[in-house]
């Protein structure tokens, strides 16, 4: 019989592998019949569209932001002013690297494609309810990661 060794790094990446997997079943869908993950995706596309009525539609009145950017769970309309109205001109696309959601939570991994073909990427924790968008926190690296710093060459 072979005895088999386990060493700390291969049982934390086993347990974090069953723990994602445990939390996030694909294809996990909300109240309406329209997943999550098809709400998140959703968010995105209309980033690159530059439309504000859909993004409004998308996300619901009581809607929060929170980020590392002095947003504290800030409202739909400072959301629009500080984040939307300064940052959509710079946006051309993201692409998807990793969305991971259960019930009505997602997390999602992009990178996002800058209007002058500078990149960066963000990590956030998006929760719905039906088929918009009640709340998201965004986790990013320093002022210089921005889509604006990054469209101006800033640092």
């Amino acid at each position: 019989m072979k005895t088999r060794t386990t060493t700390r790094r291969n049982l934390l990446g086993a347990s974090g592998i069953a723990l994602a997997g445990a939390f996030c079943p694909p294809g996990s869908a909300n109240a309406q019949g329209r997943s999550t993950e098809e709400v998140v995706r959703r968010y995105y596309k209309i980033w690159e569209q530059k439309d504000w009525g859909p993004f409004d539609a998308l996300l619901s009145d009581d809607f929060a932001f929170t980020s590392a950017n002095d947003d504290d769970h800030i409202s739909k309309s400072m959301f629009k002013s500080r984040c939307w109205d300064t940052q959509k001109d710079f946006v051309h696309h993201f692409d998807i690297e990793r969305l991971i959601s259960q019930g009505d939570v997602a997390f999602v991994r992009y990178l996002c494609h800058t209007t002058n073909g500078k990149q960066f990427r963000n990590v956030e924790y998006v929760r719905t309810s039906g088929e918009r968008i009640e709340s998201i926190e965004c986790y990013f690296g320093g002022h210089s990661t921005f889509a604006s710093a990054v469209s101006t060459g800033r640092s």
